[in-house]
């Protein structure tokens, strides 16, 4: 029988018929359900559950008590926080079965999502938009966004870095962390050399 290329602590479980990537690690106490696609190069850490309708791409860290619920989809490059929480149904009741109105949740690529953040269903987080610690996010995150509070709103955009960026009255910013220029126009920020 041949080895997996990834590594599954022997505390955790992983069903059999889900995808995972070479390089991903899963650590104790995670269980990954059939049915699941996760890139390479994961870290999924303790006490995660993957549905097995949730699609997470490459090089996604998953940080400890993170649940992903059917429709969830993680792009690359995504961060995770402790115990930051997915939904997919929006008015969910113990005795009606709502499986087929189950909304999508999309992180998109190099976003960051805060510990205890709540993502509440059927929204997009912008590519490398930035979810504070303890946001409720009921609405889509513009890209690059920074986004915090209950519900969660935007306070300023940051870098592809994580940075914040200071935007001038030519609508211009610079990073001072990495020097990446950006541009702030009818209200969505783009990078100045961006080709993607």
């Amino acid at each position: 029988m041949k080895e997996p290329s990834f590594y599954a602590h022997p505390m955790s479980i992983v069903d059999e018929g889900c995808q995972i990537g070479a390089g991903t690690r899963i650590w104790a106490g995670a269980h990954v359900m059939s049915g699941a696609r996760i890139g390479q190069c994961c870290n999924i850490g303790e006490h995660c559950f993957v549905e097995g309708g949730v699609t997470i791409g490459s090089h996604v860290t998953v940080k400890n008590n993170v649940a992903l619920y059917d429709g969830a989809v993680v792009e690359d490059d995504v961060f995770l926080g402790p115990s930051c929480v997915f939904t997919n149904v929006i008015n969910p009741r113990a005795f009606i079965s709502r499986k087929t109105e189950f909304r999508p949740t999309v992180v998109r690529r190099g976003a960051s999502i805060g510990a205890n953040a709540t993502l509440i269903c059927g929204h997009t987080v912008g590519k490398y938009a930035f979810v504070g610690a303890g946001a409720v996010v009921s609405r889509d995150v513009p890209d690059y966004a920074l986004v915090y509070g209950a519900p969660a709103k935007v306070h300023g955009y940051v870098c592809r870095c994580g940075c914040k960026l200071a935007f001038q009255e030519d609508s211009a910013a610079v990073c001072q962390e990495c020097g990446s220029g950006y541009r702030l126009e009818n209200g969505a920020v783009s990078e100045s050399n961006e080709t993607t």
